[in-house]
């Protein structure tokens, strides 16, 4: 029988290495840092007395600009701190000129006076002979009050009653599917089947304590497009992760691409996916109270982005939560969200048909836009914010909070993005814990 032989001839193996060169020689001059020196002044922006980056109402906001000169020669510099709002209007600025020797530190202190509750950019540009750089922080001023007006339409209420009464007439038939693989000898998995809102089937990933119970229960909703699968976070609380229509293993009826749920239907509340989505939320619930191991009055909800923004639909529309901590959370404040963020996908989806407006649009969004919902919320809820998110700003975040009536509390972190991290993830734990004792 023939043998193969893959071994490279000398010819083979030349090309090969040449051509390994070229493309690391692209991938090398196509990274954004390649051949760029690092700036020569360092700039870093730190509220003064190591604040959340949140200041008090009638205070003034005090920040201590620290700069780093890296080279070995003396620079002489401009530095100028400006202050804006939240959405880039322009409020004062200041400026001063520096000498600062070689490898030397400086700290500079900026004061500014606002009036207005809300939240403001600090920008920081040091300019030297060869060029500058610039630093922008976010800080809050009396967040507490950030309160405006809502934008319900006079057939709001009415339109979510329908809803609700929708999704009663529709048999969820909840099926449980054992999953011994996913199973740990503290917690039993299973995988859950249920319909929703209009006929739609859904799925999820059910928790159970191995233990006597009965146990409070925690609904865990997904970020734009998240998959939710078994965490094992808890050992005393059971704990369903819901996958809405077209996200992770909900995808029979409705799929999960293209990922643009927030226009699928956007011409027509009546349509639009988050209806459907915000009902799944309700129908996760539904599922919990229909078990016998499950202590009816105590269930918490919470998720990140969109699950925050969902964690906060779902108290809103059903009373039975008794926690809710969103996080980051999306789908709040239409009217300011797209003056302080950019998606361009929702540019180019009302610009793609010369009926849609802007101002039509935004009335379809008003009927889901959780801080219209907020005000139906009377259980505890902690909130986590990210005071650097471009994606869910504070502003939005605080909009929807606001409007709660029942007791709040909030954790701010002055450096984050759109992701809090661990820490943020242990604490709600905790408070979820703290709160229902199990």
């Amino acid at each position: 029988m023939h043998k193969s032989s893959h071994r490279c001839s000398l010819k083979d193996r030349t090309l090969i290495v040449l051509f390994a060169s070229l493309l690391l020689a692209l991938l090398i001059s196509n990274h954004s840092s390649y051949g760029k020196e690092p700036d020569p002044i360092l700039i870093r922006i730190e509220p003064t007395d190591d604040i959340n980056g949140i200041f008090n109402a009638n205070e003034p906001l005090r920040l201590d600009v620290h700069l780093e000169n890296t080279k070995e020669k003396e620079l002489e510099t401009l530095l100028t701190c400006s202050l804006t709002t939240d959405e880039d209007t322009f409020i004062y600025s200041m400026s001063e000129k520096h000498l600062i020797a070689a490898r030397d530190k400086s700290t500079r202190k900026f004061r500014f006076n606002v009036k207005d509750p809300g939240f403001y950019k600090v920008i920081v540009k040091c300019a030297w002979e060869e060029g500058n750089s610039i630093q922008i922080m976010q800080i809050g001023y009396d967040p507490e009050s950030v309160q405006p007006p809502l934008t319900k339409e006079p057939d709001f209420e009415s339109f979510w009653k329908e809803s609700m009464t929708a999704l009663k007439q529709v048999d969820p038939q909840f099926e449980l599917i054992h999953s011994p693989e996913k199973s740990t000898p503290s917690l039993t998995v299973y995988e859950v089947k249920m319909c929703s809102f209009r006929g739609t089937r859904i799925r999820g990933w059910y928790e159970v304590p191995n233990k006597e119970g009965p146990f409070p229960a925690a609904l865990r909703l997904p970020g734009y497009g998240q998959n939710m699968k078994p965490v094992g976070i808890f050992k005393d609380i059971a704990l369903l992760s819901l996958n809405p229509r077209g996200h992770g293993n909900s995808q029979e009826d409705i799929k999960a691409q293209p990922k643009n749920y927030w226009i699928r239907g956007l011409d027509d509340k009546e349509l639009y996916y988050y209806r459907g989505a915000y009902m799944d939320c309700v129908r996760g619930i539904d599922f919990l109270c229909s078990r016998k191991e499950i202590n009816k009055s105590k269930i918490a909800v919470f998720g990140g982005s969109q699950g925050g923004g969902l964690s906060f639909a779902t108290a809103s529309l059903d009373q039975r939560v008794s926690l809710c901590a969103p996080v980051v959370p999306f789908l709040a404040h239409w009217k300011k969200y797209f003056k302080t963020s950019d998606w361009p996908e929702m540019n180019e989806w009302v610009e793609s048909k010369k009926e849609r407006t802007w101002e039509r649009t935004l009335k379809t969004l008003s009927y889901f836009d959780s801080m219209n919902l907020a005000t139906r919320i009377k259980c505890p809820v902690f909130m986590g914010v990210g005071l650097q998110d471009p994606v869910c700003p504070p502003a939005t975040n605080f909009a929807a909070l606001n409007h709660t009536k029942g007791p709040k509390k909030y954790q701010v972190y002055a450096r984050a993005n759109h992701s809090l991290g661990p820490t943020h993830q242990e604490r709600v734990r905790d408070w979820i814990r703290e709160n229902f004792n199990p």
